[in-house]
């Protein structure tokens, strides 16, 4: 989802269509509250010809002055082969507070700030700025 958010932008599209998941939605309604893309609906769309309409993130996305993206990048932190937990203590901020980590933790995903302030840590799944 972060690699088709950031081709989208790449070409200047408005919308990106991605297939459902709950952790996709967690985190693209935390990319909304953090105001890295405009918004994000559930919708019911065929994504191929003669296919079955299927659940679909519509994510909206943001742009400054409607020509530089509002993401400038993105790492993706964990993954299949390797995952990285971090305590509480550990999470530090990402490029000076400019930027977000989203951290899965035993009460959801969650921005690393919020984590941090709850005492809570976990999986950091990806960071943007």
């Amino acid at each position: 989802m972060l690699t088709m958010i950031h081709n989208a932008q790449a070409a200047s599209k408005p919308v990106v269509i991605a297939p459902y998941s709950k952790m996709k939605y967690d985190i693209a309604k935390i990319f909304e509250k953090k105001k890295f893309i405009a918004g994000v609906e559930k919708k019911m769309k065929k994504i191929k010809r003669n296919a079955k309409p299927r659940l679909c993130l519509e994510i909206t996305l943001k742009y400054v002055n409607n020509k530089i993206p509002a993401i400038s990048g993105y790492r993706k932190i964990s993954k299949p082969g390797q995952r990285i937990y971090l305590a509480a203590k550990e999470i530090k901020k990402v490029k000076q507070g400019r930027g977000i980590g989203v951290i899965s933790t035993s009460k959801g995903l969650m921005a690393d700030h919020e984590a941090k302030k709850e005492n809570i840590g976990g999986e950091l799944i990806c960071e943007i700025w």
